[in-house]
C-alpha cells in the first residue's frame, strides 16, 4: 500500500463518491485529500450540501454543468435496449450512476462506492453507466492480499461471480493477471486452482480448470499459468516441486484463481483472519473504467485504500 500510496500522490486522480450521507465516506474524502493522496468529488446529499469545502468538490445528482452530458452518454449506453431520453434524464438523479457517468465522459478518472450500496446496485451502476471495453464482457472482481510474510499476491474471484464456466474462469484469470501486473509491479504467474493436481482426481469440476486453464494458453501465450493445480502446489516450492515438477507457475504463483466464488471468498476471509493477511478489495474488474465496490462493514481506511487502488488503475490505463 504504501507502494500505491506514492503512485497515487504522483498521479492525483479525481476520484467520484456518491455516498456522501455515510459519515466514513466523508472521513475518508478529507483523509485522501489531506494526504494528497486524490483529488475527490462527493455527491451531495442531506448531509452535504452542495459546493466545495476541506478541497473536495461537491456535486448535486445532476447537477446542471453536467446533466445534460450525462443524460446523451446514458441514452448512448443504454438505446438499443430501448432506454428512451426521457427515462434517461429521470436515471440519472441515482447517484451510483451519476458517478459512473461521470467517469465515462472523463469528467472524473474513478469512482468508489458500497458502502451503503449493494454490490449489484453498484456493479449494475457500472454497466450502465460505463459498460465493458472491447474484448470483454465479464465483470469480476479480485482482492489484492499482503501476506504476513510481506509479499502480495491476488485472489480471485471472491466477490462477484458465483459458478463462473470455464471461458468464464479464463477471463477472470486473463483480467486478475493484467490488473496485478499494473498494481504490483511484478510479472503475473498464473495459478488454476482446484482440488486436483495435474490429474491426481477426476471430476467435471476439474475438468472446468483444466479448460479454462487451456483458454487462458490460448489467448495469452506468453503469460505463465498452469492448472489444474493445488493450493499448497501453488504456492509451496517444496510441494509444488513434488506435485508439478517443471511447472512454471507451481510453488511461485502470484494470482490465485478460484474455481468458484464459494472457495474464493472462504479462501481470503481464511488467509486475512487466520493467515494475517490485509485484504484490499473488493477490486471490480472487467468495467470500461475503475469503478470500485466496498463492503458494507468497510473502514474509513478501507475506503481510503480502494480509492488509492482505483485512482492508481486508472492512471495505468491513461498510460495504456
Amino acid at each position: 500500500m504504501e507502494q500505491l500510496r506514492s503512485q497515487a500522490r504522483a498521479a492525483r486522480r479525481r476520484v467520484i463518491l456518491p455516498e456522501s450521507a455515510d459519515p466514513r465516506v466523508r472521513a475518508a474524502a478529507r483523509q485522501l485529500v489531506a494526504e494528497g493522496l486524490a483529488e475527490v468529488w462527493l455527491v451531495a446529499s442531506s448531509e452535504c450540501a452542495p459546493g466545495s469545502a476541506e478541497g473536495v468538490r461537491v456535486l448535486a445528482a445532476g447537477d446542471e454543468e453536467f446533466r445534460w452530458r450525462c443524460v446523451e452518454q446514458l441514452h448512448e449506453n443504454r438505446r438499443l435496449r430501448g432506454l428512451s431520453r426521457e427515462a434517461a434524464a429521470e436515471a440519472v438523479s441515482d447517484p451510483l450512476l451519476w458517478a459512473a457517468l461521470l467517469v465515462r465522459l472523463g469528467i472524473v478518472d474513478a469512482a468508489v462506492a458500497g458502502s451503503l450500496s449493494t454490490t449489484a446496485a453498484v456493479i449494475r451502476a457500472g454497466l450502465y453507466g460505463l459498460g465493458t471495453p472491447p474484448g470483454r464482457k465479464l465483470v469480476s472482481s479480485f482482492f489484492l492480499m499482503e501476506l504476513a510474510q510481506g509479499r502480495s499476491v491476488a485472489f480471485a474471484d471472491c466477490g462477484v461471480v458465483p459458478d463462473p464456466d470455464s471461458e468464464q474462469l479464463a477471463e477472470i484469470a486473463l483480467s486478475t493477471a493484467e490488473n496485478f501486473q499494473r498494481l504490483a509491479g511484478e510479472s503475473p504467474r498464473v495459478a488454476m486452482l482446484s482440488f486436483s493436481t495435474r490429474g491426481s482426481a477426476e471430476h467435471p469440476r476439474v475438468d472446468k480448470v483444466r479448460a479454462a486453464t487451456a483458454r487462458v494458453r490460448q489467448l495469452a501465450p506468453h503469460l505463465a499459468v498452469d492448472g489444474e493445480l493445488q493450493f499448497d502446489a501453488a504456492f509451496d516450492p517444496g510441494v509444488g516441486a513434488r506435485k508439478a515438477p517443471g511447472s512454471p507457475v507451481a510453488g511461485q504463483a502470484n494470482v490465485f484463481v478460484f474455481p468458484d466464488l464459494d472457495s474464493g471468498n472462504i479462501g481470503y476471509k481464511i488467509a486475512q483472519r487466520i493467515g494475517g493477511a490485509t485484504a484490499i478489495g473488493p477490486l471490480v474488474q472487467g468495467l470500461r473504467r475503475p469503478m470500485m465496490d466496498l463492503s458494507r462493514g468497510c473502514s474509513v481506511q478501507d475506503i481510503v485504500d480502494v480509492a488509492v487502488v482505483a485512482s492508481c488503475l486508472a492512471a495505468a490505463d491513461d498510460r495504456d
